[in-house]
């Protein structure tokens, strides 16, 4: 009897194994590095649903293949896990595609010409509104300039009836043309008024005589942009669609979006229970509404079962960009001896935000670029967490971008746990003329540390910051390896001693990234257990040479358990 009750259940066993071991997706047939240091690649990954059921060689998991599995063959490509954008700004990109795309102009003269168009074509009194100039990459300048910036005029003899409203790339400046400010009332501001605006995290650049030049930084940008018609609830949604494509194009199954408000977190809401929301998204409430940040920690973070649409972390806007001159720096701008940037968020109210966010469990990521910004924060964030060590333990509080760090605070981060979230494509974009801004000992001691951060034990979540730069995450990673421009320059990168090693780079981009989210344990690595997200490239990006990996394609993109994306 005994005997036949064994039997009996190794019978029942065997046949709940023989279902449980069909797959609905097996992938084979190429390259896959699976970012898991016990098996760093793999021949074939099994998928069951929207999980990855098995991981090894193509003979051993022929098992899990079945009448109904789709079995998709690489071709020889390369798969690595899906791509988790560290820090953009999701609805920006998708208006990006909506309006004015200037990140290609090489001249001032051919953004006005751009403008000129888009005036000719637009209904009186329509607001033309455009992002991604940047003076310091035209490969022409214009004659007239005023602390670096181009003035108004050009733009507002183009437009002279619309209101034009242009964001710098880095969307820490824009410029607007005489109409906007017209209806913003800035040509009528005093000097006194305009020194107010500087007073208050924000600048208005004025020329000889005191006049606006058009240049509005940092938050005097508020003047104009107050005045710009809000979005429409259609233009949310297709910007939002937009961008969810952009990503599935570009390898992207995850976005760490920085900075949300309320309107932007309810549409997410609505995309993720219609089932649209496509792209998994980690949202970062806007310290710029307090009242909406503190309504979050009063709540408690939302943690999605799903994984798609997490809440449980604040961005804070603490200084500006080196581009605008905004970046807060311990000394004044190599170019601009009586300037040092500044600081566009109180540092007591980075401390109380610090306090409450670790008894509520949400996650702090504040914006410093410049070294004072990073060091102000770093000495904050500190102090917080010696006044409550039971919650500091696993805070994982951020820095987006540490972008420029004085060479003592180097260390720091990894000693208080504080993660450095660095976008590599702005050292590729940014280097050629940042010397400029800071000088030559600054630039090699302190800016990108990429190696130093990661030799002290920091995690590094990559990213592009778009649409700052464009999405696309290959540029980001030749950067984090090469550290050259797009153009192949200098032979040996800047600051060689500061490149990532591939596997660094592919980790910054998804294991560690996905940490950066609490999200490590499941995805940002192909094992079994985690969530079956992929990003298929068609070059081997760890192999190939350097000016190589810019030519490799997504070819196909995989969320969830389903293929979203092909080329």
């Amino acid at each position: 009897m005994r005997r036949l009750i064994y039997l009996l259940l190794a019978l029942v066993i065997l046949a709940s194994c023989s279902q449980q071991e069909k797959a609905d997706i097996l992938i084979k047939g190429g390259t896959i590095y699976t970012v898991d240091e016990k098996q760093p690649s793999v021949e074939a990954v099994a998928v069951k649903g929207n999980k990855i059921i098995a991981v090894g060689t193509a003979a051993d998991l022929e098992k899990f293949i079945g009448d109904k599995t789709d079995v998709i063959d690489l071709q020889g490509r390369v798969m690595t896990p899906g791509f988790i954008e560290g820090h953009a700004h999701i609805m920006g990109v998708g208006y990006n595609e909506l309006n004015l795309d200037l990140m290609d102009v090489k001249s001032y003269d051919e953004m006005v010409a751009r403008v000129r168009e888009a005036a000719a074509k637009a209904q009186p009194g329509q607001w033309i509104l455009g992002r991604g100039w940047h003076q310091d990459k035209w490969d022409v300048k214009p004659e007239k300039m005023v602390k670096g910036f181009q003035t108004h005029q050009l733009l507002s003899e183009a437009s002279p009836n619309n209101p034009v409203f242009l964001r710098h790339a880095s969307g820490h400046a824009a410029i607007a043309n005489a109409k906007a400010m017209e209806i913003a009332g800035v040509n009528q501001l005093s000097k006194e008024a305009l020194s107010q605006t500087s007073q208050d995290g924000g600048e208005i650049i004025r020329d000889e005589l005191g006049n606006p030049t058009g240049i509005f930084n940092e938050r005097a940008m508020t003047l104009i942009a107050a005045k710009i018609p809000e979005n429409t609830a259609e233009t949310d949604r297709q910007a939002l669609e937009l961008a969810i494509k952009a990503c599935w194009r570009n390898g992207i199954t995850s976005f760490h979006d920085a900075g949300a408000g309320k309107e932007n977190l309810e549409l997410f809401k609505a995309f993720q229970r219609e089932g649209k929301l496509g792209v998994r998204l980690y949202p970062m409430l806007t310290g710029f509404d307090l009242d909406l940040v503190y309504e979050y920690f009063k709540n408690g973070p939302i943690i999605d079962s799903t994984h798609f649409l997490s809440i449980r972390s604040v961005k804070l806007n603490c200084d500006g960009a080196l581009g605008s001159r905004g970046a807060w720096l311990l000394e004044p701008y190599t170019d601009r001896p009586d300037f040092s940037g500044m600081a566009t968020y109180s540092m007591d109210t980075v401390l109380k935000v610090s306090r409450l966010a670790l008894n509520s469990g949400f996650q702090v990521c504040a914006h410093a670029i410049g070294d004072r910004a990073n060091q102000e924060i770093l000495n904050r964030f500190e102090q917080a967490f010696k006044e409550n060590p039971a919650k500091a333990n696993n805070h994982r509080f951020r820095m987006e971008h540490a972008q420029h760090l004085n060479p003592n605070d180097i260390n720091r981060f990894a000693a208080l746990g504080v993660i450095p979230a660095m976008q590599a494509i702005h050292m590729s974009s940014d280097r050629p003329w940042a010397i400029d801004r800071l000088g030559e000992k600054r630039i090699k001691e302190g800016a990108y540390m990429w190696q130093s951060l990661l030799n002290s034990g920091a995690k590094i979540v990559n990213g592009t910051d778009a649409p700052v730069e464009p999405l696309a995450p290959i540029p980001s990673f030749y950067a984090s390896v090469s550290r050259m421009t797009l153009k192949g320059e200098p032979a040996g990168g800047y600051e060689p001693e500061q490149k990532m090693t591939r596997a660094q780079a592919l980790r910054s981009y998804t294991l560690d990234a996905a940490y950066g989210e609490f999200a490590e344990q499941v995805k940002g690595s192909i094992e079994v257990g985690k969530l079956a997200d992929f990003t298929v490239f068609s070059k081997d990006i760890m192999t190939v040479p350097d000016m190589e990996i810019l030519t490799a394609e997504v070819m196909m993109t995989i969320v969830d358990g389903k293929v979203v994306y092909k080329k």
